[in-house]
């Protein structure tokens, strides 16, 4: 081999650095391969970035993150990737990280099952015994799913349908089915499936499987990454280094190599600055359809893929609000626990009309999810100013007309994007009144900014679509059908945060032949940092003195 192609030779190449890519990397790079992350944005993360408006930070895709106290899979991830001593998070509202408006219907999620079972059971007594028998059947479905791999051997797998009946009876059906068999109350049903909005999936679709393995993950409430979801990226970023791994930003793969021989075999990529790249192992975190009819091409699969290609359907796509206020939010009524917005009528109706709704109307928008990062991380508030990021599904039709405009966005392009925001804005003032007359600075990102940021397939945000037909044995698989081309990211194992990092774990196991359990056994020497966003009592020294840095700055600047 020579010097040169020894130089552009690796044990992996992984396509994309979002938070399953980078968990790959750096279990790939710490059993001593060669790897190598090309990541086409000029920052790397993913839809786990950080950006900044005027000085202000935001995040696209990181709202909150579950189990992240000790002992919990999250915590637990995050000490075997070890990273976790270079991560604080906040514990959001532990009365309420979840705040619900339903109409003129409000309520609180507390970060406790059995807090929310009685919770319920007063709010709604008639039906306090289906509650109970809902909530318990929710955790052992999740817990019955969890145990799933860890069935080894003949006559463990033979216990396999009496240890996991709950999953294998309910498996197959749909939310609405399983909660029409337990709940009566409309608007108990509504507020049940409200973190519906967490795969982007109505109740019709939703695998009743999966949002019981959502409702679990945040059974004990949610928790928020200090410096959002960069700070995330940036400690994943810095492991890889540790172990010699490497990432390149603003390098989009054009192409994946494709040998063909006795089997078809993915042997590097082709850059879109015509750099050619080799490695044994190809890795793609791009969206299944990205890698599949774009960078691979139809020419090499097998029919029974492009089959399975056509007939996927992706996950919705999403209007998202980056807002910058100088109002005392508390005093509005917000805290650091997310607000789910909807109108009081049936989930699955809404959904429907939402996506079939008239946009060039001025009504406000009924539906949407209300997130403050700056009471989730206290650490980033300069005293003055509140971040917020308000999302809103939205039907990526509407959008079609521009998508073949170059960064130059048309008039009419920019004029329906204003007239969004003001949409959002209207429904954003029934959350917190007088919000607008507070504005620092305001920003939409549609669904083309996530196809030129994120390259996601229709600006999708979850990967493929979260229903029956998308999970579980239907999805997409780490290793394809191609020799040596393996994926990770929502599409495969789970979306979600921790899902895409767990889904990065499994495709590195694959690869080096081992138990994911073993690329993720806690550090003894690493622990995570959780502090209480609600409560500052017991933030350290350096903490406090960031806190104070940050204010005294904000003071300096409106003085000169």
């Amino acid at each position: 081999m020579s010097e040169e192609t020894s130089k552009n030779s690796y044990d992996t190449i992984i396509i994309g650095s979002g938070a399953g890519g980078l968990a790959a990397a750096i279990c790939l790079s710490r059993a001593g391969q060669k790897v190598l992350v090309l990541e086409q944005h000029d920052v790397p993360g993913g839809w786990c970035h950080s950006f900044y408006l005027n000085g202000h930070r935001f995040t696209p895709g990181v709202h909150y993150v579950g189990l992240c106290a000790e002992g919990e899979a999250t915590n637990d991830l995050y000490r075997g990737l070890g990273i976790a001593n270079d991560l604080t998070f906040f514990r959001m509202n532990p009365d309420a990280y979840e705040h619900v408006h339903i109409g003129e219907h409000r309520f609180d999620f507390p970060a406790d099952p059995e807090a929310l079972a009685n919770r319920l059971s007063e709010r709604f007594p008639k039906e306090k015994k289906q509650i109970k028998k809902y909530l318990g059947l929710i955790r052992k479905v999740s817990e019955e799913l969890y145990s799933l791999p860890y069935f080894k051997g003949f006559w463990q797998k033979l216990t396999i349908p009496y240890k996991t009946r709950h999953f294998g009876k309910y498996g197959l059906f749909t939310l609405r089915k399983v909660i029409n068999w337990h709940i009566k109350d409309p608007l108990l049903k509504n507020i049940l499936n409200i973190q519906c909005g967490d795969h982007g999936v109505q109740p019709k679709k939703a695998a009743f499987v999966l949002h019981s393995a959502l409702m679990f993950h945040y059974f004990y409430g949610g928790y928020y990454p200090m410096g959002g979801g960069g700070a995330l990226i940036k400690a994943m970023t810095n492991a890889l280094k540790k172990h010699q791994g490497e990432i390149r930003t603003s390098h989009a793969v054009e192409k994946i190599l494709i040998e063909e021989g006795v089997t078809k075999k993915a042997v590097g990529v082709l850059l879109e600055n015509g750099e050619q790249l080799y490695a044994n192992q190809i890795i793609s975190n791009a969206d299944v359809g990205i890698t599949y009819n774009d960078l691979i091409g139809k020419e090499y699969l097998s029919a029974k893929l492009q089959k399975k290609l056509n007939k996927t359907v992706y996950s919705c796509t999403s209007i998202m609000l980056f807002l910058t206020v100088d109002m005392d939010v508390r005093k509005a009524g917000l805290d650091s626990g997310n607000i789910w917005m909807m109108p009081d009528k049936d989930q699955d109706q809404y959904y429907d009309e939402a996506m079939q709704s008239d946009l060039t109307s001025k009504a406000p928008f009924e539906g949407m999810f209300i997130s403050c990062t700056t009471l989730k991380d206290p650490a980033s508030f300069d005293g003055k100013n509140h971040c917020l990021e308000v999302i809103s599904f939205i039907d990526y039709k509407a959008f079609e007309k521009y998508k073949d405009e170059d960064t130059q966005r048309s008039e009419a392009y920019l004029a329906f994007k204003n007239h969004l925001m003001q949409k959002m804005l209207k429904g954003l003032e029934k959350a917190v009144p007088g919000i607008s007359d507070h504005i620092v600075h305001k920003e939409l990102g549609t669904p083309l900014t996530n196809e030129y940021y994120i390259n996601t397939t229709e600006g999708n945000v979850y990967g493929t679509e979260k229903s029956l037909k998308h999970i579980g044995p239907f999805a997409y698989n780490s290793k394809s059908e191609i020799e040596n081309l393996y994926l990770c990211g929502a599409s495969i194992l789970s979306h979600g945060v921790a899902g895409a990092s767990h889904s990065g774990v499994a495709t590195a196991a694959e690869i080096l032949g081992c138990h994911p359990d073993t690329l993720k056994e806690p550090q003894p020497d690493q622990h995570l940092q959780i502090f209480e966003a609600e409560d500052d009592s017991d933030y350290p020294e350096w903490m406090l003195k960031k806190m104070e840095v940050k204010k005294s700055r904000l003071l300096s600047k409106s003085i000169s």
